[in-house]
């Protein structure tokens, strides 16, 4: 919707990826957090992606982190972006992929803290479609 209010119209070309993007990343952070709260669900009956993807939870993040890069990238295609975007892009996805391999999903804490950093691999991306927006 940000784009669209700024571009004044929708590109779909621009906007489906961009959804997609945010759908993938959105599943990759809010199942680590969910990992903290699986005996929880398991008790209330809650049917929680945690629960879902179980023991295969990294395999399940790594796809969802392969999705998110690929939406970002046919999102800056066809938006004509440059090399300062698609450099937010991968420093976003060394984020998440360092996310990835480190959460330890049976320690609260740590999935806390692995949610919680998602700000940073937000203000990369954000750094750098700024920056293609001021140099182009």
């Amino acid at each position: 919707m940000g784009y669209s209010a700024v571009a004044g119209s929708c590109d779909w070309s621009i906007v489906l990826p961009l959804y997609g993007a945010g759908v993938a990343w959105t599943l990759v952070y809010d199942t680590i957090y969910a990992h903290q709260d699986r005996r929880d669900d398991e008790a209330a009956g809650v049917k929680s992606t945690a629960l879902l993807f179980g023991k295969h939870s990294k395999a399940w993040f790594s796809g969802f982190g392969a999705l998110t890069a690929g939406c970002l990238v046919a999102a800056g295609a066809a938006a004509g972006s440059g090399m300062p975007y698609y450099a937010g892009v991968g420093a976003m996805l060394a984020h998440l992929t360092w996310q990835v391999w480190t959460v330890d999903l049976s320690n609260g804490p740590d999935c806390m803290a692995k949610f919680v950093s998602n700000k940073w691999a937000g203000g990369l991306l954000l750094a750098g479609i700024i920056a293609d927006r001021l140099l182009a």
